[in-house]
């Protein structure tokens, strides 16, 4: 074969000058497709600093769209939270749909923004004005069903699990109709579910997700996609929360389990009169098999699941003092807290994400959202309550406990009782304290008297 030294020598100059030129491929990493969309976020907060807030997409505004959850950023940082966690924002299926709107949780398309929400730009522009508010913004994943007018129902049938008639079924031991389960031994659907997943890290520069489901969804290909996804944003963390609670979730590389034990613990304090100390038992539970001291398991005294079906704060603990007095305790005691839209400001509608609820802001109580915003702002000073070992003094009527980390130690008590109760103090306890928000020397004795749903937080 004959060579043209001229024409060769054109094709090795062209091939230098790509090789020095910067173009978008730059920034792909060898395994993607995608190019990473926005600037690093340098402020995102470390797994023990988290403060999430849930937004409801169909309930947080009027206009039930991602622009419209911008526009209220400000009053998110200035409630204190830092990371906001967005409901599905993809398109729902309509095809065996439940509900008024369908479920957000019926996928209809895994790389595709639903449209009565907006655009791939506007969620771009939502993470680029969150990150300014050094606030991240997590993406809820459902990774064990779609919905069944999902494009890969025709095109990968093999992708879902099918009964012996060849049918496919949905998730077992559920009445779940609109949503068609996967099939996690296929190789070919875990891929491109990686690959949807790490399209919107690349494509908006969201920071993490929560994943739904996750107890049912099996580990290898949650430590599969999790070690993926951290590979994309190399020197910047991402955070994983698993909406489960088995504790090998921690192995598979999430930083956070959800405290589903911990909220009917809760619950059965108020709908059975159980007594206190079995919320010490219930942080037992939770955190038996997890022997890495920085886990933490993600507490909360509402969710969008729980607000349906069960009530919000103030229906289940007690109205706003009760709902506060619990919500102390499930923000300091050994946890990240997650708020649901709404219950800062005392909204006592129950929100229907399968329709349109929008919330009335303008009815906000704001004493009881000061509330929050105090007991946000001690947490977010506090490395005993963020990183700290806990230790438990609970009575039948108060949760009271210990958060100790290094030179600081928090003595929290919250009586979940509408009576006014007498709480004993262990000798060790006993002397001189500071209030914890506002720093007037307290003296404690052999006893402290707890008013109705009176909560008492110091520190040394």
């Amino acid at each position: 074969m004959k060579f043209n030294i001229k024409i060769v020598y054109g094709l090795l100059l062209a091939l230098a000058f790509m090789s020095c030129s910067s173009s978008d491929d730059d920034n792909k990493t060898p395994e993607s497709p995608y190019t990473q969309y926005g600037a690093p976020f340098e402020k995102m907060p470390k797994k023990e600093d988290a403060i999430i807030y849930q937004v409801n997409i169909r309930a947080f505004s009027q206009a039930g769209t991602l622009k419209a959850v911008q526009d209220r950023l400000t009053q998110i940082q200035e409630l204190g939270a830092n990371v906001i966690y967005l409901m599905p924002i993809y398109p729902v299926g309509k095809e065996r749909a439940s509900g008024e709107l369908g479920s957000p949780y019926a996928v209809k398309d895994y790389k595709a923004v639903n449209p009565d929400f907006g655009t791939l730009q506007d969620l771009q522009t939502l993470v680029e004005e969150a990150h300014k508010k050094n606030m991240a913004v997590i993406l809820d994943w459902v990774a064990n069903h779609t919905a069944w007018d999902n494009a890969w129902i025709t095109q990968h049938k093999n992708w879902y699990q099918q009964d012996a008639n060849g049918n496919i079924i949905i998730p077992p031991g559920t009445n779940y109709n609109d949503v068609a389960q996967l099939n996690f031994n296929n190789t070919e659907m875990k891929d491109a579910m990686i690959d949807a997943m790490s399209y919107w890290v690349y494509n908006a520069n969201i920071d993490g997700f929560r994943c739904d489901y996750a107890d049912f969804v099996p580990n290898n290909f949650w430590a599969d996609a999790i070690t993926k996804l951290r590979k994309i944003k190399k020197n910047q963390n991402i955070l994983m929360l698993a909406e489960g609670s088995k504790y090998n979730h921690f192995a598979s590389g999430f930083d956070y389990t959800f405290g589903f034990n911990f909220f009917y613990t809760l619950e059965q304090l108020f709908k059975n009169n159980k007594p206190a100390t079995t919320l010490q038992d219930s942080n037992a539970t939770e955190y038996a098999n997890n022997y890495n001291p920085e886990n933490r398991v993600v507490r909360y005294t509402s969710n969008h699941d729980v607000n349906l079906s069960e009530g919000t704060p103030l229906e289940l603990f007690g109205g706003k003092k009760g709902s506060i007095a619990t919500f102390v305790v499930a923000t300091y005691l050994k946890s990240v807290p997650m708020i649901y839209n709404g219950q800062e400001i005392g909204y006592a509608q129950r929100l229907n994400y399968f329709s349109r609820t929008p919330i009335d802001w303008s009815t906000a109580d704001n004493e009881m959202l000061a509330e929050y915003k105090k007991i946000i702002a001690f947490r977010n000073t506090s490395n005993a309550i963020k990183k700290g070992t806990f230790t438990g003094y609970s009575s039948d009527a108060v949760s009271a406990f210990t958060m100790v980390n290094d030179t600081e130690k928090v003595f929290v008590l919250s009586n979940l009782t509408n009576s006014a109760v007498k709480h004993l103090i262990p000798n060790t306890l006993k002397g001189n304290w500071k209030d914890a928000f506002t720093g007037a020397a307290v003296t404690v004795g052999s006893d402290i008297t707890l008013q109705p749903y009176q909560y008492i937080v110091l520190k040394n």
